[in-house]
């Protein structure tokens, strides 16, 4: 989104300024967005999240061929539903994963440190299977499941606690 088109907008104007957007970006320490400079500065969600209208993430497809750890981060109230059902995108974009567990310096984002259940993806296999996968540009892999917004149980190599007990 053009900078000047969000300074302009109603909720905003005479609230904030550029000073402030670029603030939110550089402490943000999840890097949920990030600014574009091209012929005028833009602010980009380096995740969709729930907004349908975001077609231009900068998002690098993932192809298979790559030596990654994928892991989901969930809690205990949902993993009945998940092991029958498997992972639902519910109303976002895409379902979060990481490539390390929480608590990794390298990891900034894509899975919640407070996520009690994890779940390691097969990942060459839902690719073998048509399932798209892409990374963004803070690191978090992002996939819009099956046609059904799903990553089926089909598709966990292991699911494992906190604790490091399989599930």
């Amino acid at each position: 989104m053009n900078i000047e088109d969000l300074l302009n907008h109603k909720t905003i104007r005479d609230k904030f300024s550029l000073e402030d957007i670029k603030r939110v970006v550089e402490v943000d320490n999840k890097h949920r967005f990030s600014l574009r400079y091209e012929k005028d500065i833009q602010i980009c969600a380096n995740q969709g999240h729930t907004i349908n209208v975001v077609t231009n993430l900068e998002l690098s497809p993932i192809l298979g061929t790559e030596d990654i750890q994928l892991i989901h981060g969930t809690y205990s109230k949902n993993w009945d539903n998940i092991k029958n059902e498997g992972i639902s995108r519910m109303k976002r974009n895409h379902i979060h994963f990481s490539k390390s567990l929480p608590g990794d310096r390298n990891i900034v984002s894509g899975i919640r440190s407070d996520a009690e259940i994890f779940i390691y993806i097969n990942l060459k296999l839902a690719i073998s299977d048509n399932i798209l996968f892409y990374l963004s540009v803070n690191g978090v892999i992002l996939s819009p499941g099956n046609d059904k917004g799903i990553i089926e149980p089909k598709y966990f190599l292991k699911v494992c606690n906190r604790f490091g007990q399989i599930l």
